[in-house]
C-alpha cells in the first residue's frame, strides 16, 4: 500500500513533470517545502519501486509506471471534487481542501463508485481533467485569457489555480466555466482587459487575473 507521503510526493510529481517526463529534486523540495536530503532518499526508493530513474544530480526520469501512480491520485482528488459540487452541492470554492483529505482512501471501489455516479466526467469542477483508470488524460487545447487578441470571442474552461480566494472573485463576478467571453479591448498600461459577457455585460479584469483564466476558441 502507498503511504500518505509517498501520495504528496506522487501528486507534486504529476504536477511538475516537464514534457519529457523529467523533474528535479530542487522543484520537489521546494513545492513540497521538504528539505533536499529527505527528497533524494524518497526518489531513491521511488526508484526501487521503479517509478523515477534516479541519478545523483541529475534530474529524475518519471516512467510510465510513475506518471500512471500519480495521475491515480490526482484521479481520486478531482472525481471527489467533482462529487462534492454535482451532488452534495458545495461551491467550486470549497472543495479542495475537502478532496486533500479523500484522496488518501484506499479503496478503488469507493472511487470507481464515484465514477459511475458521475457518470463518467472528463473534467473536474474546475475544468482539469480527470484521469481515467489507467492513468490517461482527455487532452484540452487551452490558453490563457492573457493571451488572446482584441475580438477575439473564447469560452471560459479552465483555471491554472484552485485558491478559494481567487475562485470566490470570479464567483463575485459571475464568471462561470462554459461561459461565453468576446475581448473588447486591452489596455496598454497594464494590459487589463475589457471583456464582454455572454449576458451582453461588460467587465475589467486586471491581467493576473486573466493570467489564471484559461479559454478555448
Amino acid at each position: 500500500m502507498i503511504s500518505l507521503t509517498e501520495e504528496n510526493y506522487l501528486k507534486a510529481i504529476f504536477h511538475l513533470r516537464n514534457e519529457d517526463n523529467t523533474v528535479t529534486v530542487n522543484e520537489l523540495s521546494k513545492f513540497l517545502n521538504v528539505k533536499m536530503p529527505s527528497v533524494n532518499n524518497m526518489m531513491k526508493k521511488f526508484a526501487h519501486k521503479k517509478w523515477v530513474i534516479y541519478e545523483s544530480y541529475k534530474p529524475l526520469i518519471v516512467t510510465q509506471e510513475g506518471n500512471k501512480e500519480a495521475a491515480l491520485i490526482v484521479r481520486k482528488h478531482r472525481l471527489t471534487e467533482m462529487f462534492l459540487v454535482e451532488k452534495m452541492n458545495f461551491g467550486w470554492e470549497n472543495v479542495h481542501e475537502i478532496a486533500e483529505q479523500l484522496e488518501h482512501v484506499h479503496s478503488e471501489m469507493f472511487f470507481d463508485k464515484m465514477d459511475e455516479i458521475l457518470k463518467h466526467p472528463k473534467f473536474d469542477p474546475h475544468g482539469e481533467p480527470i484521469p481515467d483508470k489507467d492513468g490517461n488524460i482527455h487532452a484540452q487545447d487551452l490558453k490563457k485569457l492573457s493571451n488572446c487578441k482584441v475580438g477575439s470571442k473564447v469560452i471560459f474552461s479552465s483555471v491554472t489555480v484552485s485558491d478559494d480566494k481567487f475562485l470566490s472573485y470570479l464567483n463575485s463576478k459571475k464568471l462561470e466555466l462554459g461561459k461565453k467571453l468576446e475581448i473588447l479591448e486591452i489596455e496598454k498600461y497594464d494590459q487589463s482587459m475589457i471583456i464582454l459577457k455572454d449576458d451582453k455585460t461588460t467587465i475589467t479584469l486586471s491581467k493576473m487575473v486573466c493570467d489564471k483564466m484559461l479559454v478555448k476558441q
